[in-house]
């Protein structure tokens, strides 16, 4: 095995891992999501969850995604072209995952701020 079929391999793999992240987050979600919308009176509650829990598992997974293809793209073939394709897919990825953390947390990343224990106990209250 040369280097560029490892690469090509591990890169494969990173990728696959990444699938596999998102789609056992949908599944695990939806299980979760089920469960509590038979038990729970809250729907709202339940469904919020429901969007974080996939929300979360889409961002991992799309940092993986991310990681496949530096690895294969810098490892590989450095040209000028292939590095500027992996910026502008970098660049799709990193703003479909700051939309949906925006989505997730509500606020801006700037925005956030420590929270102390009555701040925990005020959110609980209003979910």
């Amino acid at each position: 095995m040369n280097f560029e079929t490892a690469v090509l391999f591990i890169g494969t793999t990173v990728d696959a891992l990444g699938v596999l992240i998102i789609l056992t987050g949908l599944v695990v979600g939806t299980v979760l999501y089920l469960r509590g919308a038979f038990r729970e009176r809250n729907m709202r509650a339940t469904y919020r969850r429901y969007r974080q829990d996939i929300g979360r598992a889409i961002l991992l997974g799309l940092e993986f995604l991310v990681a496949g293809d530096i690895i294969r793209t810098v490892a590989i073939s450095p040209t000028f072209q292939s590095v500027g394709v992996l910026a502008m897919i970098v660049a799709v990825r990193t703003f479909l995952s700051f939309s949906l953390e925006v989505e997730l947390d509500g606020r801006w990343p700037w925005g956030r701020r420590r929270r102390t224990g009555d701040d925990a106990a005020a959110m609980e209250r209003q979910a």
